[in-house]
């Protein structure tokens, strides 16, 4: 791809030098669970006093006492970043950026405005309006918080483990993620929640299969955008991407982790699926292409 000289984003939250995500619960609840406990010595005494001193503190002028003698994240847990680590920073940034010029003018021929979502870098760990997720989920979109989250490690894992390396293919997961913002955007996401919660458990797979379909097929759409208007493909890219969506289709995934193929448990949809809607969405650059739902 060629993106080095391409846009950046704005919308990138890069939570990867925080140290993880606080695991910590509610200042009160914790405080009123250990009040007995720290009564019983002279140390605890004290600290209860600071505690209390910086409750008050905080509440009534404005200052937070506690949070001023704790260390803060950044010096306690911070981590520090590669240049590789950076660079791909900037590429995701990137991606991002395009993938905003192509919905800002796909949502203005429906009338609409677009709104563009965040992406959240993180190491582990995360906690979002949808829960706490750790890396091993892989990348995902969040609709309470209309965040992206991703692992840059889970590239490692498409080049390593999915055989499914590459820039254009590491450029198809986030176009994936932002397709799914789009469907939220356009009422699609809650059409299908609703319907989901209706239906069989088997009818609720396919439902999920169409939505993840129609997010291949979004990501189409930019890949049109990209090569068409912008000309950041290069020979091979279009391969990448098509490989990617080869290595996560539910049926390859099942066949690796050594089961049999069931179609009926099928939520991503088949291999040879998300590479049709990948391809019909960047060959028809139009997002009444790509109407799973049909």
């Amino acid at each position: 791809m060629r993106w080095k000289q391409g846009r950046r984003s704005n919308n990138i939250e890069d939570l990867r030098g925080s140290g993880g995500p606080s695991m910590a619960m509610g200042g009160a609840g914790v405080l009123l669970r250990i009040v007995p406990f720290l009564l019983r010595t002279k140390v605890g005494r004290i600290l209860l006093l600071i505690a209390v001193v910086g409750y008050f503190g905080a509440k009534f002028l404005g200052v937070d006492l506690l949070q001023l003698a704790a260390p803060s994240a950044s010096s306690s847990g911070s981590q520090q970043l590669s240049p590789k680590d950076q660079e791909l920073a900037d590429f995701v940034s990137v991606v991002l950026a395009d993938t905003e010029s192509t919905w800002h003018l796909e949502f203005k021929k429906l009338g609409l405005t677009y709104q563009e979502p965040k992406l959240v870098l993180f190491r582990n760990a995360v906690n979002s309006a949808c829960g706490y997720a750790q890396a091993a989920m892989g990348p995902f979109y969040c609709p309470g918080d209309q965040k992206l989250y991703i692992d840059l490690a889970f590239y490692e894992d498409m080049k390593n483990k999915l055989g499914a390396p590459g820039d254009f293919a590491q450029a198809y997961v986030i176009a994936h993620e932002v397709g799914h913002h789009v469907q939220t955007l356009l009422g699609t996401s809650a059409k299908v929640r609703q319907a989901q919660q209706q239906a069989s458990k088997a009818q609720a797979n396919q439902l999920s299969v169409k939505q993840e379909l129609q997010a291949d097929c979004y990501a189409g759409i930019w890949g049109y955008y990209a090569d068409t208007e912008r000309k950041m493909l290069e020979q091979g890219d279009i391969e990448e991407a098509l490989n990617a969506a080869a290595a996560i289709g539910d049926d390859k995934l099942q066949r690796q982790a050594g089961g049999a193929v069931r179609p009926e448990s099928f939520t991503h949809g088949s291999s040879k699926q998300r590479v049709e809607w990948f391809k019909r969405g960047f060959e028809q650059g139009k997002i009444e292409a790509c109407n799973t739902f049909k």
